[in-house]
Parts: C-alpha cells; sequence; structure tokens
C-alpha cells in the first residue's frame, strides 16, 4: 500500500513538474513549433510518465527511507515529541514576527534571504530547548498539578506510583517472577527496551556463563509475560545522549514517576541519591528471613570451616549464615546448636552459636 502511495506521489510530481518546466525545455530544444508538444496536459502525461519510470529505480530508496523515519519516530518517547513539537512552534512563531518587522526596511536582498535565515536559526533553537527542558516542564506541570489536586497527592503517597521499571540484574536474578505471583508486586511492570538490548547482548555472549545468564534473563520475562497475571508493558524509547544503562534507567524512573526494581546495590544509592523511588529485591529478602533470637536452639549441618581458629560454617535453608564457635571437628556431621548472638550487616543477617553439646558438657 505504501508503495502505491509512493508511485502516486511521483505521478503528480511528474505532471506538475511537466506543465511546469517542459515548455521551456522545448524552447531549448527549439522543438516549441510543435503544436502537439505545447499542450499542457499532453505536458503533464509526459512528466508523469518519466516520473513513472523513475519509480521503479528509487521507489524502493523512498519506501526504506519512509520506513526508517516511522521506527525512529515510534521509538522517541512521546514527552520529548510534545515538547520538541511546542518549542518548534514557538520558535518558528518567533521568526515570524521579526521576519514581518524586516519588511518595514525594503532591503531586496534582505527581504529575500532574511526569512529563511531566522526560520531555520529560531525553529532549530526552539526545538533544542523543548527538547532539552522537557525535564524542567514535566516537573513545573507536576507541582501545579499537585498544588491543584491535593486529593490526588495524598492518594499517590498512599499508594505509591503504578509503574515499577525493572532493570537487567533484577531480571537474570528471577526472584521478581515468584514476587509477582504472589501478588506483593502490583501495577505495572515496565521493562524498557534498551534493557532487552543488554540482555540479548548477554544472551549472545561468547563467554558461557553469561549466556546462560542472558538466555535464563529472557525466560524469567516470558514466564513475566505470558503465565503471570500481571500487565506487561515495553518502553520503546530511548535516550541516545546517555550511555550506561543505569543511567537510563534512573532518567526513565524519573521521566514517568515510576519505582524502579533492582538488586544492584550501587543503583540503589544512585536511586536514593537522585530521589527516585526503587524497591530492592535483596532488602525485601532481608525483611523476610526468619527472626531468630539468642538462646534459640536450631539443628544445622557444619559445611566447612571458619575463617577463626577452630570455627565452622553452616547455613540456613534461606542462605543466611551461622558460625559454630569450636564446629570445625563437626564437619560433615548434623548437630544442634545455641545461638549466642545475631549480627545484621549490609551484606545480610549473620549468626554465631556454639554446639549444645559444649553447653550440656558445660
Amino acid at each position: 500500500m505504501l508503495k502505491r502511495i509512493v508511485q502516486a506521489c511521483f505521478l503528480i510530481m511528474g505532471g506538475t513538474l511537466g506543465i511546469l518546466f517542459l515548455p521551456e525545455l522545448l524552447k531549448v530544444l527549439s522543438l516549441n513549433d510543435v503544436a502537439l508538444l505545447n499542450n499542457s496536459y499532453v505536458t503533464a502525461i509526459i512528466g508523469a510518465i518519466i516520473f513513472y519510470l523513475l519509480t521503479f529505480w528509487a521507489v524502493d530508496y523512498v519506501f526504506n527511507f519512509i520506513n526508517w523515519a516511522e521506527d525512529s519516530l515510534v521509538k522517541i518517547p512521546v514527552a520529548d515529541v510534545l515538547f520538541g513539537s511546542v518549542g518548534l512552534i514557538f520558535g518558528l512563531l518567533v521568526a515570524f514576527l521579526i521576519g514581518f518587522a524586516f519588511n518595514a526596511v525594503q532591503v531586496p536582498f534582505l527581504n529575500a534571504v532574511a526569512p529563511i535565515l531566522l526560520t531555520l536559526l529560531f525553529g532549530y533553537l526552539g526545538f533544542q530547548v523543548g527538547f532539552k527542558k522537557r525535564d524542567e516542564l514535566l516537573g513545573l506541570f507536576g507541582r501545579g498539578s499537585s498544588k491543584k489536586r491535593p486529593a490526588e497527592e495524598s492518594s499517590q503517597k498512599a499508594f505509591g506510583p503504578s509503574l515499577k521499571i525493572l532493570d537487567t540484574s533484577v531480571i537474570i536474578d528471577g526472584r521478581v517472577a515468584d514476587i509477582c505471583q504472589t501478588g506483593f508486586l502490583e501495577g505495572t511492570i515496565v521493562i524498557p527496551q534498551f534493557v532487552l538490548s543488554e540482555l540479548q547482548h548477554i544472551a549472545d555472549s561468547s563467554d558461557v556463563l553469561k549466556r546462560n545468564r542472558g538466555r535464563r534473563g529472557l525466560d524469567i520475562l516470558n514466564r513475566i509475560q505470558k503465565e503471570l497475571a500481571i500487565k506487561v508493558e515495553i518502553y520503546e524509547g530511548d535516550f541516545e545522549e546517555i550511555q550506561e544503562v543505569d543511567s537510563k534507567l534512573v532518567k526513565l524512573a524519573k521521566l514517568t514517576n515510576g519505582v524502579l526494581v533492582t538488586n544492584d546495590f550501587n543503583l540503589n544509592k544512585v536511586c536514593e541519591l537522585q530521589n527516585v523511588a526503587v524497591l530492592n529485591i535483596n532488602d525485601l529478602a532481608n525483611a523476610v528471613k526468619p527472626v531468630v533470637l539468642p538462646g534459640e536452639e536450631l539443628t544445622v549441618q557444619v559445611i566447612k570451616d571458619g575463617k577463626e581458629y577452630h570455627q565452622g560454617v553452616a547455613y540456613l535453608d534461606d542462605g543466611t549464615m551461622i558460625v559454630v564457635e569450636e564446629g570445625r571437628e563437626y564437619i560433615g556431621k548434623r548437630i544442634e546448636v545455641l545461638v549466642t548472638s545475631v549480627l545484621q550487616t549490609s551484606a545480610g543477617r549473620m549468626i554465631f552459636a556454639k554446639p549444645k553439646l559444649l553447653e550440656k558438657a558445660l
């Protein structure tokens, strides 16, 4: 269908150019005495035929260019298009007003060139200002709307933004799918296209470990989209001026007022510094670990020796490490231990215990 439209445009353009320029060309070639060629209908048909023949060579190039332009425009975020267009219109309006003032000065060359230069200059400047200042304008409109609708602002504070943006690390981790399945992660799951590209790049890596991680991430996304009863959207936009994927995620979270879901410690800190809402899967996992108090008894299997002399190391089912004092001789055995202290570190919870057999001996 698009090729037919392009061919029709070529026919119309050929007929128009035939009417305008073929008579002049006939005068140059001294063929203006031919009455048939001086007919405007005939020149229009000749021009249309010439351009129709050109379509067999040029239509594919035009068709590919239109498809490329369409794909590029679709990937641009709506906010960028909107504010860029507003800036362009404002710049063209300023150029028109200044050009109208120049018309009062009767300078032939200036009157001919100035409107073109002003249109190009102010149109470009207006588009750039509108495009690069979109974040400030969005924030300005957001503050204005919150002042007008305090009930809506309080509702947003109570229930939180509905968009949950997934980063690459949390997708590869896979636990986010189980969290979505339980219903604790509400709202719409947003998967940016640049995150998908990074996952695909990892899945195509020559390193076996990276390739397996990338494929696991793609499988997790497929499960979230097809098996779970949660809304999933693909964000097609990109931020060409930003190279790092983490920075793009922070930018997207700011633009959409969404929540970034991650298990990356450094990205979590960056979000906190830039006042971006973030949900850390590791923090959630630490929060739901069973509480162990000093004096409780546990049954564990000592797996390896610890860093200090005669220490043994065991693990709970959730991965919490237990340091067993005087437990080195019990490596490979399942014993009962008595919790002596619990230490909360940035890496998680650590439990110190001693064998119950020693307690009985004492």
